[in-house]
């Protein structure tokens, strides 16, 4: 089908919000690809696993936390934290100061280990994140769950929106304005409706220039 113009999603997003500036101040934005480069490993592994304890838990509660997680993983720096071995990880059972989930914990050295091989390859994870296009968030998020633990649902868009990393988010509203506008009929969990949103953003991309991330919120403003 035919992807619908985004002038009326735009303008019923800014009548919800109450005007263009107020619309304006809501909209996220993302990093340059000269940004993302320059983050360190250390910190998108950092952030990468406080999503992964933000998942069901309320964020301030996990924040308070998370000096604690940094002490205990070593800064989050990969090398040093994909030595650890299970029984590192299975003392830190007794550390009060964490959440103690161990599926979770365990995480965070498999997670430091696959970056480190995403890093071999493209010279940092920063690199590897800047050069995957735009036009192919699907891939990416399929990258993301298949070769890190803890990323599968939402974790992983979310985890790109946190990164500055230009993406949409699957989030209700978002879903329920491409439910309305014919883009998918349903929840878009299977291969095909995914490729369905991602050529509906591909076209909307083309047709006004903004960014995903931009899109992905206004879709959002129009319906909820």
């Amino acid at each position: 089908m035919a992807v619908p113009p985004f002038a009326p999603i735009l303008a019923a997003a800014r009548k919800r919000a109450g005007g263009e500036a107020a619309l304006a101040a809501l909209l996220p934005k993302a990093k340059s690809a000269k940004a993302l480069r320059a983050v360190p490993d250390d910190r998108y592994l950092s952030l990468m696993s406080l999503r992964i304890f933000r998942a069901g838990l309320k964020h301030g509660l996990v924040d308070a936390k998370w000096p604690a997680f940094e002490e205990a993983f070593h800064g989050f720096e990969p090398a040093r934290v994909a030595a650890m071995s299970d029984e590192d990880i299975e003392r830190l059972i007794g550390n009060a100061r964490l959440i103690r989930h161990l599926g979770k914990l365990r995480s965070i050295s498999a997670n430091a280990a696959a970056m480190r091989a995403i890093g071999a390859e493209a010279g940092s994870f920063g690199a590897w994140l800047a050069a995957w296009p735009g036009s192919d968030i699907v891939g990416l998020v399929d990258e993301l769950t298949g070769r890190f633990s803890q990323l599968g649902g939402n974790s992983g868009p979310y985890f790109l929106r946190m990164a500055g990393k230009d993406t949409y988010v699957m989030s209700v509203d978002v879903i329920k304005a491409l439910i309305g506008l014919g883009v998918v009929e349903k929840k878009p969990t299977g291969k095909k409706d995914r490729m369905a949103v991602q050529d509906a953003f591909n076209a909307w991309a083309e047709e006004t220039n903004l960014p995903l991330c931009r899109m992905s919120m206004i879709l959002a403003r129009s319906t909820g």
